[in-house]
């Protein structure tokens, strides 16, 4: 009876971490296909495409992937990019979607608490510059 206890909670060890591992993977893919999508729009100067596939790509967070991290960096420096040119409604969207990809994102702890922060900063500093007050 022993025996068989330990054989059942083997195997249902083994089908676990077979589907954690899946679905690891499947996020990983799917991330990294937005990530090189974001960088041909980007390329091709599709920058709100651009926006929406880093986006995305954050919201296919998988830890320890290094993507997270550049689709973040991307996201930032197009709204510095929109923000010294001029354009401070794609630079709102560019932090903004930054902001909301991380706060969509949900693990053991709130991932891109940095991020978030930078954000609210940049975005509070575009408003005020435009005139807004926040209540």
């Amino acid at each position: 009876m022993i025996e068989r206890t330990k054989t059942i909670i083997a195997n249902v060890t083994v089908v676990a971490v077979v589907i954690v591992a899946l679905i690891w993977g499947d996020s990983w893919y799917r991330q990294r296909t937005l990530f090189l999508r974001g960088e041909a729009d980007l390329s091709a100067g599709k920058a709100m495409a651009a926006i929406a596939d880093y986006e995305a790509a954050i919201h296919m967070y998988t830890p320890a992937s290094t993507l997270v991290d550049e689709s973040a960096q991307r996201l930032w420096g197009l709204g510095e990019s929109f923000e010294q040119a001029g354009d401070a409604a794609r630079a709102l969207i560019a932090y903004r979607a930054l902001r909301s990809s991380f706060y969509a994102v949900r693990w053991f702890l709130q991932p891109g608490k940095e991020w978030i922060a930078r954000c609210d900063g940049k975005i509070a500093e575009i408003l005020q510059r435009q005139g807004y007050r926040q209540p």
